[in-house]
Parts: structure tokens; sequence; C-alpha cells
């Protein structure tokens, strides 16, 4: 599977902003089967403190949206369970999981409201996400080095233009 552009956006905001050690995309569940059709797009993991992030991303720029509104908070909240199947089943060692959902354009109503009520789904979305990409764009503003991840190593060519 090819890496969504926004993957590597929440990619580079665990590793870079939350000092994440290692980070993989489009995770599938070892051994196959019906469970390895469904993938997690990023999981981040910060081997200091012991945090896992799993994290789904969908990055429709002209707004969140499953045929409709219910369909898009019971597809979430499916993606939510997978989330936590596999942190129980694969990452029990990590003290701290953190199970998020970002999304740079979220219509706020019923989905916002219904995904809202999730207590262990975190939400990254909206102006949350907005906040996320300023930080980035702020540390792409103040370091050179290659993170070898391809959305900060572009927001630090813009960050670095000269006239």
């Amino acid at each position: 599977m090819i890496t969504d552009i926004g993957e590597y956006i929440v990619g580079g905001c665990l590793q870079l902003l939350e000092g994440c050690d290692f980070v993989d995309y489009n995770v599938r569940v070892p051994g196959g089967g019906l469970d390895g059709l469904g993938e997690l797009d990023v999981i981040g993991l910060n081997f200091k403190t012991q945090t896992a992030f799993i994290c789904e991303v969908t990055t429709h720029i002209r707004g969140l949206l499953y045929i409709n509104n219910k369909e898009t908070v019971t597809r979430i909240i499916k993606k939510h369970e997978r989330q936590k199947a596999y942190a129980l089943k694969y990452l029990s060692n990590f003290e701290n999981k953190k199970f998020q959902f970002w999304s740079p354009v979220v219509p706020v109503g019923y989905i916002t409201k219904n995904l809202g009520e999730v207590s262990s789904l975190e939400l990254i979305i909206n102006g949350e996400y907005k906040q996320r990409i300023s930080k980035l764009r702020e540390l792409a503003g103040n370091t050179t080095h290659d993170a070898r991840n391809p959305v900060f190593r572009m927001l630090q060519i813009f960050e670095h233009l000269r006239d």
C-alpha cells in the first residue's frame, strides 16, 4: 500500500513533536487472513515514555464524509476498535497507548459530537490538526537536518526559502 501524504504528516508529528523513536505506516496484522485486510494508518512508538500512538488518518480536504454522517461515525468507530484490538495483542508491553483520529476538515455537528463521545479516541481534527501543522512548520524553520520524513523536509524547504 502506498503511504498517503496525510499519513506522512501524522508520522512527522509523531516523530518530531511526540519524540517517537519508530514510526511505521500502513501496518497490517501479522498472519494475514481477514484480520490482515484492515490496516492501521500510522503507528508511532516512543520508547522513553513507553507510549504507543495508534493513528487513523483521513485526509479529505473537502470534509470528512463516508456516504452519510451516521456511516462516517460507524466506520471510524469500527477502525478505532481495530486500533484497540491491535494494541491489546501486539503492544501490551507499552505502558501508555494513545488512540488518535487525524483529519484536517471535519464538519462540526453530528460527526464531531458523536466521535467526541468516544472517550478512548483522541481527535486531532480541524483547529487541533492545524495547530500541530503550525508546530511542525515552526520546527522546520528552526532546523536543517534531514529527519527522513518527506513532509517535514518539504516544510523545511518552504520555511528556508530566500529571495
